[in-house]
């Protein structure tokens, strides 16, 4: 199941696109009351902007200037939403995006499409281990998908493994759809529990919402320590609400594959300009086919890197590599630069560690600090150096670490309405001047 247009040539894609574009333009021109001031502001004529070089003079629409016009960025009337949902909050206060028949219709197309990159047919059963409520767009979006592409779908939720396995047992899902390292819990579990995980007919696991390969594609630590005791295919996505489109990898393993017919991806530079190739930049995206909340330009926040070589498995999309870090979750910490999953990557390295917050604050001098607050029932000095030791030699700095009770690290990852874990807390404070530009 690989549609026609992303197994086409990169020229025809070129114009697919540049078709689609020109479609989306008018549309949010006449129904967008934020792009069209945009427009009026910045003096840009809509039928200009015909091409994949011209949409470049576009500004870029920022995750500020979504919260801040949120209502003006909505392009149909009231009465023709159908479902709302809500960002998850990671880099700031949740922000709302609205859903139509038509745009649910294309949320499914595109986990259908995703799912079959990844191998999954009508013949197959996923287990959902993540939420499909509390505004969560990805999990009705999973839900959607396998409906649309006939596979049977067992809708049980995140957390207790004990649930987990008994729906395991009974319905005999094939593919589970999953944050990586839940799967250690469910190791542990089968192991407490005489479950003989390779007996259980589970063949792969859809990771969401962590990163289990490094740049090159090779598997991280936590991958490696799923694989070490669960003999299963473990299967990178990207995805984002705003862009209600996701990057699965196929069976090959080279990175998330683009839909061409779903988004227009840019990788740009500190200037909003495109990096060069194979560098990496942040991901900007303009949504194709949403009726209504339409994007342009949108400033993802995520730090990638695109591969661009044709695949193995016949597409010639453009692929993403791992997500090398948010953008505001940039650390300056002694001189050196950090994103997050490569500080995650450090401790999943100790079977020791239970769970773990990252918190990042500005010192008295303004500079970036990391505090790093772990849960483990070893609470010893060897432990605490042989973490600060793998800490250099990884990453040549060390943070600064405190052990504590493990029910103190879960309410920290855990704040009132949030929808899933969050490892780090971002204490520094962060600039709306960018909301003001538009």
């Amino acid at each position: 199941m690989i549609p026609d247009i992303e197994k086409a040539t990169l020229g025809e894609i070129k114009l697919f696109q540049e078709k689609k574009l020109k479609e989306l333009i008018s549309y949010v021109f006449n129904n967008s009351p934020y792009y069209r001031r945009v427009f009026e502001q910045h003096q840009i004529e809509a039928e200009t902007i015909n091409s994949l070089e011209a949409l470049r003079s576009v500004p870029v629409t920022t995750k500020e200037q979504l919260q801040q016009y949120n209502d003006d960025f909505i392009c149909v009337a009231r009465n023709r939403i159908i479902d709302f949902v809500t960002t998850s909050g990671t880099l700031g206060e949740p922000v709302m995006l609205a859903l139509t028949n038509n745009d649910l219709d294309r949320l499914a197309y595109n986990e259908a499409i995703s799912f079959a990159c990844s191998g999954v047919t009508h013949e197959d059963v996923l287990q959902l281990m993540t939420t499909i409520d509390r505004r969560f767009m990805a999990g009705m979006a999973y839900f959607l998908g396998a409906r649309e592409l006939g596979a049977g779908i067992i809708r049980v939720g995140s957390g207790v493994p004990e649930l987990q396995w008994d729906s395991i047992k009974k319905f005999n899902p094939t593919y589970l759809i999953v944050v990586p390292s839940f799967l250690l819990k469910l190791i542990e579990y089968a192991y407490l529990n005489d479950i003989d995980l390779n007996k259980a007919g589970v063949k792969g696991a859809i990771c969401i919402g962590e990163p289990i390969r490094e740049q090159d594609f090779s598997y991280n630590t936590l991958a490696r320590k799923i694989l070490a005791e669960w003999d299963i295919e473990l299967f990178s996505t990207y995805a984002s609400t705003e862009m209600s489109t996701a990057f699965n990898e196929c069976k090959f393993h080279v990175g998330g594959h683009h839909h061409p017919e779903l988004i227009i991806a840019e990788i740009l530079d500190e200037a909003n300009e495109p990096v060069a190739e194979g560098e990496v930049g942040e991901l900007v995206i303009t949504t194709l086919g949403v009726e209504a909340m339409p994007l342009l330009r949108f400033k993802t926040g995520d730090m990638v890197q695109a591969h661009t070589t044709p695949c193995d498995c016949g597409r010639n999309t453009l692929r993403l590599g791992a997500v090398v870090g948010r953008k505001k979750h940039m650390i300056k910490y002694k001189g050196t630069t950090l994103y997050p999953p490569a500080m995650f990557n450090v401790l999943s390295h100790f079977e020791e560690i239970e769970g773990y917050v990252f918190e990042i604050y500005h010192n008295e001098l303004g500079t970036d600090e990391i505090l790093v607050k772990i849960a483990s029932k070893n609470q010893s000095e060897d432990l605490l150096q042989n973490i600060k030791d793998h800490f250099r030699a990884k990453l040549r700095v060390s943070p600064k670490i405190e052990f504590h009770e493990k029910d103190v690290i879960e309410a920290l990852q855990n704040p009132l309405l949030s929808r899933k874990p969050k490892n780090i807390i971002d204490k520094r404070s962060v600039s709306t001047s960018e909301a003001k530009k538009a």
